[in-house]
């Protein structure tokens, strides 16, 4: 009689457990190999439909950022912590800590070591496989950004190639502020002196710094029966950092982020652009032929990014001076008050500019390069001093931010594309990402991309759901 060796169908279904790499998540595999407790767990389910669509494959094989001492904990692990934190609006690492223990079908999902993969683990495993409260808080501001950026970058790759050459061919440009976790911007904190003075830094925050959010005029207060004095500026001034994004809108299934950038909020909204236009033509393989922004954004440089002779495109932004128009000749040359095409003195390089850029001197026609016998037409004013004299840019948006027909009805069309990005801001708004608290610029700099992933994955996780 011939001897069979029983093998228990437990050790065989054992055998053909799948694996995976050690620094990818484990809410990779199929839901088949899921073990039943994980299946089981709506929260766990509905949070891996999301993570899913995340390039979890471009996190680096080994990033060493433990402290001696500090567990062993996958990259992967971390930033699918941070997600579902943003994606559950907790507010705390440790709330987050607390439910995550809550729930153990998504400490195995996310990655976070434990003794025994395949079983349900029991309090006291949880409590050991989970980092503490301050290493959660840690992790963030030694994370590279450069790896969050990374899979940003995914996001973009996998929506171009989705929606096809047309994907993100209309963007949108606006910042964000962010208000530092500091008692300089509460406005219930005593201060006896000096509360937005820059030299004088907070000690909550030794990164973020002062600016101006917005800026309007009023009229100075007088004694009753005394004239009005006239008008000062009055800032609305907090210390913080701000959030630069570009994004793009995709018709009936939403708005998708292409690039953000952040830094401290004493830095104008236009030193954001180049940053901002280098990921955007890097992630999309070929430059946007339209763009729209706030005023904020009326300089002649960006009408000149998108002014090209390969196509039609442009930059719908409003003007700052709505009531200033200026003139030109077809071959470029501006007119002064009276209609007469001004005279090219001189040129020079200016390079105190964010852009650096040829400037040129023009003058009276009448009086350069020799008086004419002529006189104003018009008696301008400064005819008696010499005439008039305009120092401008060279370049053709210089000419474009004049000569754009802010009626017309294509430009109407583009303006309002600027929509995209507001809706981007009001989403990581409603997210937290207004109040961080958190102390650092780097800390902060990885939640705003994480704030950013989020949204992106929202809405990709939408357009699956619709192609299929």
């Amino acid at each position: 009689m011939q001897n069979h060796t029983h093998v228990p169908n437990f050790w065989k279904r054992w055998r053909h457990r799948p694996t995976l790499p050690a620094h990818l998540p484990r809410l990779l595999l199929a839901t088949r190999h899921q073990p039943r407790y994980v299946r089981r767990c709506r929260v766990t389910q509905s949070l891996i439909s999301k993570l899913n669509l995340l390039a979890w494959e471009q996190l680096p094989l080994s990033l060493s950022l433990n402290r001696q001492g500090e567990k062993s904990i996958p990259l992967a692990a971390y930033i699918g912590a941070y997600l579902v934190k943003l994606d559950q609006e907790i507010s705390t690492f440790g709330k987050l800590r607390t439910f995550l223990r809550t729930h153990p079908a998504l400490v195995w999902a996310l990655g976070f070591p434990l003794a025994d993969e395949w079983h349900e683990p029991d309090d006291r495993m949880i409590e050991a496989s989970l980092p503490g409260q301050q290493h959660f808080s840690r992790k963030l501001s030694r994370l590279p950004n450069e790896i969050l950026q990374t899979l940003l970058a995914e996001q973009v790759s996998w929506l171009k190639e989705r929606l096809g050459a047309e994907f993100g061919n209309v963007v949108s440009i606006d910042t964000k502020h962010i208000l530092a976790w500091v008692k300089e911007n509460n406005p219930k904190a005593y201060i006896k002196e000096g509360r937005f003075d820059g030299d004088k830094q907070p000690a909550g925050d030794n990164d973020c710094r002062v600016g101006c959010k917005r800026r309007k005029n009023q009229r100075t207060p007088t004694k009753e029966g005394q004239p009005v004095n006239g008008k000062v500026s009055v800032g609305e001034f907090y210390w913080g950092y701000a959030s630069g994004v570009v994004a793009t809108k995709v018709p009936e299934v939403g708005e998708f982020v292409l690039a953000e950038l952040t830094q401290t909020f004493d830095k104008g909204d236009t030193t954001y652009f180049f940053p901002l236009m280098e990921q955007v033509e890097a992630r999309l393989g070929c430059r946007p032929q339209f763009g729209t922004a706030d005023a904020a954004f009326d300089a002649f440089y960006i009408y000149d990014y998108f002014n090209s002779d390969d196509h039609d495109g442009f930059a719908a932004i409003p003007s700052r001076q709505p009531d200033f128009t200026r003139r030109f000749t077809e071959d470029g040359v501006p007119l002064c008050e009276a209609g007469l095409p001004f005279h090219q003195k001189s040129s020079f390089v200016n390079r105190t500019s964010l852009v650096q850029h040829r400037r040129g001197t023009f003058v009276c026609p009448l009086l350069h390069p020799e008086p004419n016998g002529e006189s104003c037409p018009i008696q301008h004013r400064k005819w008696e001093g010499g005439g008039c004299k305009l120092v401008m840019p060279l370049a053709a948006g210089s000419r474009i931010r004049f000569q754009l027909d802010r009626k017309s009805d294509r430009y109407k069309q583009i303006y309002n594309q600027r929509t995209a990005v507001e809706r981007i801001f009001s989403q990581v708004t409603a997210l937290g990402i207004e109040r961080p608290k958190l102390r650092s610029r780097a800390a902060i700099t990885n939640i705003n991309t994480l704030h950013y992933i989020l949204v992106n994955l929202r809405a990709m996780l939408r357009l699956d759901q619709i192609t299929d």
